[in-house]
C-alpha cells in the first residue's frame, strides 16, 4: 500500500529531564544527565556512574499507586512516555474514541522487569501480580490499557535494538495500511545489582567518574554507562494526520532490519551496514542525502569501532563528509530506550534546522566527522542506528516534512 507515515506525538522520561522537552533542551546545550548512582542495589553497597531518569518525575502523574505497586519501573516510565505522546499528538488527551480500535502499541525492552524480579529474590517475598508486572509485554500492554487503545499490541525484546525494531514495526503496520496510529518506543529500569554485576563481569562498564563517563570515540572511553528511561513516538498515517490538523515532527521514510548471525557479543560490521543500506534504498536515498547520523555509540571499543567500520561499508567516500553524533555521552545507555529517545532527536533535527555537537570527545579515536559544537543547518534527512547483543540490527531514517 505504501502509505506515508510522520510522527505527531514524542513522550520521554530520560535522565536529561523529566519530559521529552527537557531532555531536547539538554542535548541542544550539550549537558549530561550521567551522575553517581544513587540507588540501593541489595546487600552491595555500589557507586558507579549512572543514568537515572531525572529526580523530578513523579510517576503517580500517570499512574495509581495500586499500579505502580504491581509493577515494574520499566512499565512506569513506558506508560509515562506513552501518555506524554499521546497528550502531544491529541491535543492534551489520547486517540479519539473512534480511532482507539486502529491504533497500535508497541514497546520494546531488553531487560524487562528485572527490578521486580531481583527483588522478589533477594526478600524471598513474591507478589500475585510479581509476573504480568514484570513480564516483558507489560510495558505495551499496560500503556494500551491506560489509552484505552484495542489495535496491535506488541512487546519486543530483541536487546537493544529492541526500541528501535518497536519504532520499525509501528511504521510497517501503517506503511502496509494494517493500522492508522501507531505508539511505539522503548523502556528499561535496568539499574540493579543482577545487572550491573553481570555488565561488569563482561567488562562493559566505564569505571569513570560521572558526568562525563560515557566517551563514545573517544581514545579514553573504557565502557559504557548503564541509564534507565523511555521514549515513545506516536506514529500516524499522513493522511489521518492531516485531516484532523496535527503537528507533524517529521516523516519516518525507511526502516533496515537485520541480523549478523556471527556472535553473542562481537558486533559485525557488514550486518550492521546492511541494515543502513536497507533503511536508505527502502527510503530512495543515497549516502549523500543523509545530513546527520546518530550512531549507536555505546562508548566501548569493540562496538565503536565495529560501527566506525559500518558506517564506512554503508557510506563509502561520503563517510567522512555526515556529521555523526553520540547522544549516548550525554544520556548513557537506556538500552532499549536509546534507540527511540535518538530517533526523537533526530525529528527534533530536521524539523527545527539543528545539528548538536559532541561535548565529550577530548581524544578522538576513529575517522568519522564528530562536531563539537551544536549549530544550526539546513537538515532534510537523518539516519539513527540501535544494535543488539546477538546481532541484531536496526536502522531508520527520518525526512523533514513540507
Amino acid at each position: 500500500m505504501n502509505k506515508r507515515v510522520v510522527v505527531t506525538g514524542i513522550g520521554a522520561v530520560t535522565p536529561l529531564g523529566r519530559d521529552f522537552r527537557r531532555s531536547w533542551e539538554a542535548v541542544r546545550l550539550g549537558r549530561p544527565g550521567i551522575g553517581v548512582c544513587s540507588k540501593e542495589l541489595g546487600e552491595r553497597i555500589f557507586s558507579f556512574a549512572a543514568g537515572q531518569v531525572d529526580s523530578s518525575y513523579d510517576p503517580l502523574l500517570h499512574l495509581s499507586q495500586k499500579e505502580t505497586g504491581r509493577t515494574d519501573p520499566f512499565v512506569w516510565y513506558a506508560v509515562s512516555a506513552a501518555m506524554m505522546a499521546a497528550e502531544d499528538a491529541f491535543a492534551g488527551g489520547g486517540p479519539p474514541a473512534g480511532d482507539k480500535s486502529g491504533c497500535a502499541v508497541v514497546i520494546g525492552t531488553s531487560r524487562g522487569g528485572v527490578t521486580r524480579l531481583e527483588e522478589a529474590a533477594l526478600t524471598g517475598r513474591y507478589s500475585a501480580y510479581l509476573m504480568p508486572g514484570s513480564q516483558s509485554g507489560a510495558a505495551a500492554s499496560c500503556a494500551a490499557r491506560k489509552l484505552g487503545t484495542t489495535g496491535r499490541t506488541l512487546g519486543i525484546s530483541s536487546a537493544c535494538a529492541s526500541g528501535m525494531q518497536a519504532v520499525g514495526e509501528g511504521f510497517t503496520y501503517i506503511k502496509n495500511g494494517l493500522e492508522t496510529v501507531c505508539l511505539c518506543g522503548g523502556a528499561e529500569a535496568p539499574l540493579t545489582r543482577f545487572c550491573v554485576e553481570a555488565y561488569s563481569r563482561a567488562g562493559a562498564l566505564s569505571k569513570a567518574q560521572a558526568p562525563w563517563a560515557s566517551r563514545p570515540f573517544d581514545r579514553e572511553r573504557d565502557g559504557f554507562v548503564l541509564a534507565e528511561g523511555s521514549c515513545v513516538l506516536v506514529l500516524e498515517e499522513l493522511e489521518h494526520a492531516l485531516a484532523r490538523g496535527a503537528q507533524i515532527y517529521g516523516e519516518i521514510c525507511g526502516y533496515g532490519c537485520g541480523m549478523d548471525a556471527f556472535h553473542d557479543t562481537r558486533p559485525d560490521p557488514s550486518g550492521q551496514a546492511r541494515a543502513m543500506r536497507m533503511a536508505m534504498g527502502a527510503a530512495g536515498l543515497g549516502a549523500g542525502d543523509i545530513d546527520i547520523m546518530f550512531a549507536h555509540a555505546t562508548s566501548t571499543r569493540l562496538g565503536d569501532r565495529a560501527e566506525e567500520e559500518a558506517i564506512r561499508m554503508a557510506f563509502a567516500e561520503k563517510a567522512p563528509d555526515v556529521p555523526v553524533f553520540a547522544a549516548k555521552a550525554l544520556t548513557g545507555h537506556m538500552l532499549a530506550a536509546s534507540g527511540p529517545f535518538e530517533a526523537a532527536l533526530a525529528l527534533m533535527c530536521v524539523k527545527e534546522g539543528v545539528l548538536p555537537g559532541n561535548p565529550n570527545i577530548k581524544n578522538r579515536d576513529c575517522t568519522l566527522n564528530l562536531p563539537e559544537r551544536t549549530r544550526t543547518a539546513a537538515v532534510d534527512a537523518a539516519m539513527a542506528n540501535s544494535f543488539g547483543l546477538g546481532g541484531f540490527n536496526a536502522s531508520l531514517v527520518i525526512k523533514r516534512y513540507g
